[in-house]
């Protein structure tokens, strides 16, 4: 038996946010503070060109060991299944729009930071509901994954505890928007 490298993009991009921390713990610290953590509307300096790469790097960022692997257990859970049905290359730029989205948000929309994969967890929540449906048809698990994952975020969002509600829903809604628009390869 050998080890196989079975979903390069979510491998990757694990690889990657671990990397990140690990580096930010041991010989780098501030380093996901300055290029992995988009800051929020007051702070956001257009000419300061980190802010412009944190909108995308934000989400491979993370602010503790518990915050990575909660992320991560879903992304590795849900991930190379989804790799499988829609391809690496979909998955990836999937996972960027939402990237980009949920970063470009915060800054127009936050005084807050953001750092973290939620948002790309909750796309592949969503996105992962639309794996086994036909163009005309909405999934009956999409509208109760909907219900459930979407209305508890709008729920809690007036108590953040420091939990970005606003970019699981934003992640939601890409996620969304890639299942009706974008079939999975068969």
């Amino acid at each position: 038996m050998r080890i196989k490298y079975n979903a390069p993009a979510v491998l990757s991009f694990a690889l990657l946010c671990a990397f990140v921390l690990l580096l930010s713990r041991t010989i780098l610290p501030g380093l996901v503070e300055y290029w992995f953590m988009v800051p929020g509307r007051d702070t956001f300096k257009v000419g300061n060109i980190n802010n412009w790469v944190t909108i995308l790097t934000h989400v491979m960022g993370h602010a503790h060991w518990e915050h990575l692997i909660n992320n991560l257990t879903l992304i590795l859970l849900i991930g190379p299944m989804l790799e499988e049905s829609y391809g690496s290359r979909p998955l990836l730029v999937m996972m960027l729009i939402t990237a980009l989205a949920t970063g470009i948000l915060n800054v127009l929309l936050f005084n807050s930071y953001l750092l973290g994969a939620s948002g790309i967890v909750f796309m592949m929540i969503l996105l992962s509901s639309f794996t086994n449906f036909s163009r005309g048809e909405i999934p009956l698990t999409f509208i109760l994954v909907l219900i459930l994952y979407m209305g508890v975020q709008i729920f809690y969002n007036s108590d953040s505890g420091n939990i970005s509600h606003f970019a699981h829903i934003i992640g939601g809604l890409c996620g969304s928007f890639f299942g009706f628009f974008r079939l999975p390869r068969r």
